[in-house]
């Protein structure tokens, strides 16, 4: 990749995310550490970000720009379908792992009269289940996406090294035809990973509208996933690539 491109692209990802790590980027463009240092480097000198410690922001406020509120009205009868579907899966006294997204957090909210305890980097999750008072909520720390409602970076995934779950529900923003689960960005993927080492199932929560998906980086292939909620309608080739899979 050029260095033009990659600088296009570093910006879209930390107007996207507000804070994102050197590793992470280095990572989902495939080139060094110390290449994305130089890159930072170039475009705070331009005014174009700002960096910081381990990493670089965004100079534009995060609060102003809520694509989780937009995403939130999209499909919002099939993410409820599927967020109903899934909280079946549920045990009273389990241990879940609940990932950011508007099917997640639609989740949560069927879990407000279950003796259970959650695990969420999710602020619309721990909005769902701040006053249940038979939940147990465990909120992992980390820098705090405004846009998106999340926390993410090292401290996060350092909290999910030191937590256990029966299983996690995971969000996403689109599966491919083969099975990969996609996510459009790249600040989340090494939290959603963190996530999935640490649980004992993975349950994917992804809408109709998800198959075929898009998404910047991939998260994990169908192998990873025990268990794949969906609508009637999704794509049949791509349901196939799923081990276990629960329409709703």
């Amino acid at each position: 990749m050029l260095p033009a491109s990659r600088h296009g692209e570093i910006l879209r990802v930390v107007r996207s995310s507000g804070i994102v790590s050197v590793e992470s980027l280095a990572s989902g463009l495939g080139v060094s550490p110390s290449t994305i240092r130089r890159d930072l480097q170039a475009l705070e000198a331009t005014g174009a970000l700002r960096r910081v410690h381990g990493g670089a922001g965004s100079l534009v406020d995060l609060d102003i720009d809520s694509p989780f509120a937009h995403v939130a009205t999209v499909a919002q009868a099939d993410k409820e379908r599927v967020a109903r579907c899934a909280a079946e899966l549920v045990e009273d006294g389990d241990v879940v792992l609940i990932d950011i997204g508007t099917t997640t957090a639609r989740l949560a909210a069927h879990l407000r009269t279950r003796r259970v305890t959650v695990i969420t980097s999710s602020l619309a999750v721990v909005d769902a289940l701040r006053e249940a008072d038979c939940v147990e909520l465990l909120v992992l720390g980390g820098i705090l996406r405004r846009n998106y409602l999340s926390f993410v970076g090292m401290l996060t995934e350092q909290a999910l090294r030191e937590v256990r779950a029966h299983r996690l529900f995971l969000g996403t923003s689109g599966v491919r035809a083969d099975g990969t689960v996609m996510d459009s960005t790249l600040v989340e993927v090494p939290v959603k990973q963190a996530m999935i080492a640490a649980a004992e199932q993975t349950v994917l929560l992804a809408d109709r509208g998800k198959f075929p998906g898009t998404g910047l980086s991939p998260v994990c292939g169908p192998d990873a996933v025990d268990v794949l909620v969906t609508n009637e309608g999704a794509d049949r080739d791509t349901l196939a690539r799923f081990g276990a899979v629960r329409l709703a």
